[in-house]
């Protein structure tokens, strides 16, 4: 395992990056709509790489052919933007990643449309819950195991499932560096986290079963009994004082 501690000035890269993402996932909550195209929240972050002077994380990699991924409903990650369209009451997942100076940010939310069921919006109170519960782990001394473990006692104490196929990672500048951050785990496990340590934490939820397949596009990732799924990611630094967040989306 390779673990890359990143210097103040690789941070301060990296904090541009992440606020990018942030105003991007941002624009994207508020300009969603009932009826809308998921290829149209595309152009919209297509738009807005051009504004910022970004580079996509996403288009390209391993031959993703879009900016964004978005996910609807069963539909947990890297769903492909298309002609679907979205319906009253959809949650909607967001993934997105730019790079600024070679540096990588990444995070994702999930919003609902129009009128959400009160399951879902349980759902996606209860996702980005445990995100901030694992972020409040991530403390330079601490096991990485402590921050996985908070998020699956936080999940399932709540009644819901954590995703276990597909976890948070490290991140600089590559997208996906050491640690595999799984969502479940046990405390005081795991490397020691130590200040400068880049880490994307994403806990994926779902109401049913933990259990994953992916659609025919080879991509997508759904539940396998098509029960509801949320997704919520934030990029941090670990320092001596507690976790800085470099995606400090606002919803």
């Amino acid at each position: 395992m390779n673990i890359i501690i990143k210097s103040s000035a690789e941070i301060e890269i990296m904090k541009r990056a992440g606020e990018i993402v942030s105003r991007v996932l941002e624009t994207l909550s508020r300009e969603i709509t009932v009826g809308m195209r998921t290829s149209h929240l595309n152009d919209i972050a297509v738009r807005e790489l051009k504004y910022y002077g970004a580079q996509s994380s996403f288009k390209g990699y391993h031959g993703f052919p879009a900016v964004i991924c978005v996910s609807l409903n069963d539909e947990i990650v890297h769903g492909i933007p298309g002609r679907t369209r979205i319906r009253n009451g959809d949650i909607v997942s967001i993934d997105f990643g730019v790079i600024v100076d070679g540096y990588q940010g990444d995070a994702a939310i999930t919003v609902g449309v129009g009128n959400t069921s009160s399951a879902a919006k349980e759902l996606m109170s209860a996702t980005r819950n445990a995100l901030e519960t694992g972020i409040s782990k991530a403390i330079s001394g601490a096991h990485l195991g402590d921050i996985s473990s908070a998020i699956q006692q936080y999940a399932e104490s709540q009644g819901y499932s954590v995703v276990r196929a597909y976890t948070g990672h490290g991140i600089g500048q590559k997208m996906h560096e050491d640690p595999l951050i799984p969502n479940f785990g046990s405390p005081g496990e795991g490397p020691v986290l130590r200040s400068g340590m880049t880490l994307a934490i994403e806990p994926m939820l779902t109401v049913g079963s933990w259990q994953t397949r992916v659609k025919d596009n080879h991509w997508t990732v759904v539940t396998a009994d098509n029960s509801l799924s949320a997704h919520f990611e934030r990029t941090i630094n670990v320092t001596d004082n507690g976790p800085e967040i470099l995606t400090d989306w606002k919803l």
